[in-house]
């Protein structure tokens, strides 16, 4: 099969596409034919030796999300899922090949109305946007939410999800159209951090009050802020660290405001708590996208031979959305 593989330590120039032997299942596994698949900076990471893949997933083949069609079961399968199926989800790794691996309970019936590069913009998106709303920060309808980078991919599925529950949502963003772009999403509260600070405004946007839930991508520098934006009893979930991994941080803070930070990740998860939350996802999202009440943001596609351009676009921080490779 045909795959992309990291030929060395560095950024996009170590990305070759290489013929490699196609993986088996076993077990309870399933294997996926792989029409699209999208791109992530954890890639970046991977091929810069500063992200390995998780034990059981491809060293050397990036990729942790895909779209395309059952195509071997593995001999302790139990169902539903059949050779022909319409499938995408999140894998440790390996799904910027021609087929991979999952687990079956891993992989999630793609809605009619999705084809196969608008379903490969959803799992890593809307799966840890999702996680990172419900489980991780307890976000309830009616409450409000700060999300940040509100043009990544993961930002414009929050700001989605989070609208369909019917809560207050602020964002942030240093570019104007991606905050304009994003109020088509459902984004209420539009915050220019290239203009003012996002803690002031989320003061004067809330009276005063807070908003309930951060989502946050930025880290270190952006702490302090954070915890001002809380509401008592807020919770501030960091799902990333763009910004840099450390930060002093005023305790006194968090014991007046009774705050909760907690941090989340996918990839390093055990396979019962991936499973745990693809079904959740598939429970309370996939309606949604089958409805058409929430819907996975395409910024550009390429195919699976220009994946450096590809990278190189992401790399450049100005997509919307999700770039997709295009796997055929």
């Amino acid at each position: 099969m045909r795959a992309i593989v990291i030929a060395g330590r560095g950024g996009a120039e170590v990305l070759e596409i290489r013929e490699v032997p196609a993986p088996e299942p076993r077990g309870d596994q399933i294997r996926v034919r792989v029409r699209a698949c999208a791109l992530n900076r954890a890639d970046l990471m991977q091929a810069r030796g500063m992200y390995p893949a998780p034990p059981g997933a491809p060293a050397d083949i990036p990729g942790l999300e895909y779209a395309g069609e059952v195509d071997a079961i593995g001999p302790d399968a139990i169902g539903p899922l059949k050779v022909g199926d319409r499938v995408f989800g999140i894998v440790g790794g390996g799904g910027q090949a021609e087929y991979v691996l999952t687990h079956e309970r891993m992989a999630v019936p793609i809605p009619g109305n999705l084809d196969f590069v608008q379903a490969a913009a959803v799992p890593e998106a809307f799966l840890t946007a999702h996680d990172a709303l419900t489980a991780r920060g307890r976000l309830n309808p009616g409450e409000s939410v700060l999300i940040h980078a509100v043009g990544s991919g993961v930002g414009t599925a929050a700001v989605q999800v989070a609208h369909a529950m019917g809560c207050t949502v602020l964002g942030t963003s240093r570019t104007a159209e991606k905050l304009e772009r994003a109020r088509e999403l459902g984004l209420d509260h539009p915050i220019d951090t290239s203009k003012e600070s996002f803690a002031e405004a989320v003061k004067t946007l809330t009276n005063g009050a807070g908003v309930s839930v951060v989502i946050d991508f930025l880290g270190g520098p952006a702490l302090a802020a954070n915890l001002a934006a809380l509401a008592p009893l807020g919770r501030l979930v960091i799902v990333g660290y763009l910004g840099g991994a450390n930060a002093p941080v005023d305790l006194s803070t968090i014991l007046r405001k009774r705050l909760t930070i907690v941090g989340t990740t996918l990839r390093a998860r055990p396979l019962e708590e991936k499973i745990a939350a693809t079904r959740r996802f598939a429970e309370q999202v996939i309606p949604w996208l089958a409805r058409g009440l929430v819907r996975p943001v395409v910024d550009s596609v390429f195919d699976l031979d220009d994946v450096r351009k590809a990278q190189a676009r992401m790399e450049a921080n100005e997509v919307f959305g999700k770039v997709v490779l295009r796997v055929g």
